[in-house]
Formats: structure tokens, sequence, C-alpha cells
């Protein structure tokens, strides 16, 4: 196994990641005993918050356990030539490019898959399980695994041929044409996502007559929102925990409210839920996360594009023969930092874009519903309520609850009664 100064400088990045990872899991650790503050005195009682505490400090080791497994296998598989042995095993069967791609890359995810199969399998039915949590059965959950790996070996089957066809094609200038296809089928799957992938794990069903429609229908038409598509979702067969989600658009758009989120919710909360969904909607959100996603997807196969002919970033994962597939795996890696720092400003973004639709909720619904529910989730999720500012800024997505409420409650709500649409 030849090795080059990227393969040393892969380890290093593999060794970094997973040393700043465990840094900030330990600093969020550290919070998990602090005060909570006193807008927040009325989410937990005692016992409540003890079982809190115990579930953080659970997954907390669960999730060190779990990294530290998967750094290590990845290093093993890097130092002992396990990319090598995969690549040689691939072309006893085919030396048709794309032939050993797909089998590369199929042997490399159902193997990682299989090894990675006993946490998730202790996770949902060990921790989930004794916090009260899951409700799934063993059967629906390996069923739910096969779907998924199935699911993923068709997509992958399908974009990774075209993807290495435009680059035999148009050379380095591929990029572009395979950002056309993701383009493509990102705009489809966030306009079909819920009537062609949700089906294949759950239920969904239209809302039913009765109060809560009727107060959702009337909310919808306070603010000029055409909603016709509402539905519920059979969560409550795989976890406790409740949600609700806004997908497509146009025509196509629909909120999904889960089962467990209508029992947990008062109907007047559940609305709230929904302004705050229709907010994300209004202030074109969903617009803007996609075409920013399609920005950053186009800098990633433009990078690509610069480094796939350059035999060193194929041998830099350990293979002795240059190919696209390996440098595939040794572009993902060495990009990994850019996606780190990318990852990092979308996650900013996203937590400005909840504090948008929390006020959208605020100034057309009321602060009072959407603080409510925001605390009941909480304490039904046994959410962490006091997190490192360093973590935060790392890793969420949504604000702390704390931060949100705060946001709610900063100023009354205006007492001009316009309602905005737009």
């Amino acid at each position: 196994m030849v090795l080059n100064t990227l393969f040393y400088t892969i380890i290093g990045i593999l060794l970094l990641q997973f040393l700043l990872e465990t840094l900030l899991k330990s600093l969020n650790a550290k919070r998990y005993n602090d005060p909570i503050p006193e807008e927040l005195d009325d989410v937990f009682d005692k016992e409540a918050y003890q079982k809190a505490q115990e579930y953080k400090k659970t997954n907390h080791r669960f999730g060190i356990l779990r990294s530290s497994f998967s750094l290590v296998l990845t290093l093993v598989f890097l130092i002992f030539g396990g990319f090598e042995w995969v690549d040689r095993l691939v072309r006893q069967v085919t030396e048709a490019p794309i032939g050993m791609a797909l089998l590369f890359f199929g042997t490399i995810l159902l193997g990682s898959s299989l090894l990675t199969l006993p946490f998730s399998y202790y996770a949902t039915f060990y921790i989930e399980d004794k916090f009260g949590f899951n409700k799934a059965t063993k059967s629906l959950f390996f069923i739910d695994q096969l779907k998924t790996w199935i699911m993923s070996l068709i997509i992958g089957a399908a974009i990774l041929p075209l993807v290495m066809l435009f680059y035999r094609w148009a050379g380095q200038h591929f990029w572009i044409y395979a950002w056309s296809l993701i383009a493509v089928f990102s705009i489809l799957m966030n306009l079909f996502y819920s009537k062609l992938i949700v089906p294949l794990f759950n239920k969904q069903s239209p809302l039913g007559e009765g109060t809560l429609k009727n107060d959702i229908e009337h909310y919808a038409q306070k603010v000029g929102f055409d909603l016709k598509n509402i539905f519920v979702i059979d969560g409550s067969k795989r976890s406790t925990k409740a949600n609700a989600y806004f997908s497509g658009f146009g025509k196509e758009k629909r909120v999904t409210l889960y089962d467990t989120l209508i029992s947990d919710l008062e109907e007047k909360e559940i609305v709230a839920v929904l302004a705050h969904e229709v907010g994300h909607y209004k202030r074109k959100h969903i617009v803007f996360n996609m075409l920013l996603s399609l920005v950053l997807t186009a800098l990633t196969l433009f990078v690509l594009s610069l480094f796939i002919n350059n035999p060193q970033v194929s041998l830099a994962i350990g293979v002795t023969r240059p190919s696209f597939h390996a440098a595939l795996v040794g572009f993902a890696i060495l990009y990994s930092p850019i996606s780190e720092l990318t990852g990092l400003f979308m996650n900013h973004l996203s937590r400005t874009f909840e504090y948008q639709a929390d006020t959208y909720a605020k100034d057309t619904h009321g602060a009072d519903a959407l603080v409510s529910s925001l605390k009941k989730l909480s304490k039904n999720n046994l959410s962490n309520l006091t997190p490192h500012p360093a973590y935060v800024f790392a890793y969420y997505s949504h604000p702390p609850l704390i931060d949100r409420i705060r946001n709610l409650q900063r100023s009354k709500k205006t007492t001009d009664t316009r309602i905005p649409t737009s």
C-alpha cells in the first residue's frame, strides 16, 4: 500500500474532528446540573427533572462510545488497507468503472450499516425504551432498516452512474450536469417527499372533522394561507416524541402533525405550532434553504471537479490503483472540514429562521400558546434546558428553549390588528 501526504492528512482530519466533537460534548455534559433558568422552572417537576438528567447523561456516554467505535473502525479500515481490499474484490467481479463504483460503495455502505446496526438497536430498545419513548417493535425496527438500505441503494444506483457518465462525457465540466441532476432530484423530493417516501414508513391520514380542524382552517384563512392538506402521521407506532413539519410548496404544500403532538397539546397550542410552520412558509425559509443548499452543492461539486483527476486523492485512502470511486471517498474526507464550516453557517441561519417563525406565530396567534407548547414538548422529550453555548453554536439547528421563550416574551404583541400576509 502506497502512502502519501494526503493519507496522513486524512488521519489528522479524522482525529481532529473526533477530538473537537468529544470536547464539545464534554463541555455540554458539564452543564447538565446547572440551575434551570427562572423562565423554565415550571417545565419539570423534581421527578421529571431527575429523569431528564439521567436521560442526557446516558445519551452522552453512549454517544462517546458510538463515535469512538466509528473512529476506530474508520482508522482500522484506512491503516490496514480495507479500501484496497474492497477495491480488489470488486475488480475481480468487473473492470467497468460504473460497475466497480456501484459494487464498491454498495459493499462499504452495507458493511458499515451492519457493523453500526447494534448501536441503533441498543439506542432504540434499551435507552429509548428505558425512558419510555420507544414504541417500535423489533420486527418494525428491522423492517425500517431494510427499507432504508433498499431505498439508499436504489437512489445511489440511479444517481451515481449518471454522474460518472457526465464525467466521462464532459470531463472537468461534469460538475455542472451533476449539479443539475441533483437540483432536479432535490426539488422533486421536496415536492413529493410526503407522497413518495413517508408512506413507506408511516401511515398518513387527513385530519378529521372537528374543532381542531376548524381552528386550523380559521387561522389559515385569517393569515391568508391557502391550506388544504393537513395530515396526521402515526408517529406513535415508533416513539412517544412529538413533532410537526411543513413540506412542499405551491399546490403540493402540506402540514403534517404527529398523532403524539395532537395527544400531548391542547388545540390552541397545536394551532400555535402550526402558526410557527406557516411562519417558515411566509418568510420564504423553505425556498431560501433549498436555494442555499443547491449553491453549496454546486460549490462542493466544483471543488470536486478540480481534484477528481488527481491520482493522489485516490491513493490517499490506501488503494493502489486510482479510480473515480476511490477519489470520491478521499475527497469526501478531505473536504469535510469545509463541510463543517458550511454546516456551522447553515445551523446559525436555521436558528435565525426559527426565531423569525416564532415571531410570526406570536404576531398572528399570540405568544402564550406557543410558549406553553414548547415547554410541554421539551418536558415530554426530556430536552436539555441548559446546553453549553459552544455546543449550541456547533450542532443546534433550533435555538435552546430558554432563548426561544425570551425572544417570544421580549416584546408584547403589537396592538396593530393587521395580520401579515407575506
